[in-house]
């Protein structure tokens, strides 16, 4: 199967993302810096991941709270299930690594949620910028923390709240 990448741009910093030859979203890096060598076998295709790039967009104006993209994470089961529990987590609101563990019925697994947040292939899209440490702190993120403020930030803007990691 062909994969595809490209850079996508965002008013945030630019990232990049890949794509199976049937528009599966298979990886969302939070940069775009040394991503031709991530996968040297995928093909760079803009137009292929203009779907990708119109709903990042989209999501950076504000109109667009939650990705309608196919995905296509690999992982180990718990990291299938802490990737999906991710989903879940609303557009604008925060939780913490005990939260998610608690949610995917695994109560003392909070450091195993950080490290399966931290191997997410698909960030952003699957949103573990929404995942903060219990004591209200941001902590760990691929794309960094100033980034993650950024991210939440601009969630609490277009909720009309006030940033808050426990909003």
């Amino acid at each position: 199967m062909k994969r595809y990448w490209a850079v996508i741009v965002t008013p945030f910093q630019p990232m990049s993302a890949w794509v199976d030859d049937t528009g599966n979203l298979l990886r969302f890096h939070l940069r775009a810096e040394g991503a031709q060598g991530i996968d040297p076998a995928a093909i760079h295709d803009p137009a292929r991941l203009a779907e990708v790039q119109r709903q990042v967009t989209e999501y950076a104006e504000g109109v667009r709270r939650d990705f309608d993209l196919p995905l296509a994470p690999e992982g180990p089961a718990f990291e299938m299930r802490v990737w999906q529990a991710l989903r879940d987590i609303p557009f604008g609101t925060t939780t913490s690594y005990g939260a998610v563990a608690r949610a995917i019925g695994q109560p003392g697994a909070a450091r195993a949620v950080g490290a399966a947040n931290n191997t997410n292939p698909i960030a952003l899209v699957i949103p573990c910028h929404r995942v903060i440490g219990a004591d209200g702190q941001l902590v760990g993120y691929g794309g960094g923390l100033a980034l993650k403020r950024k991210l939440l930030e601009h969630e609490a803007r277009v909720c009309g709240s006030r940033y808050d990691l426990f909003g």
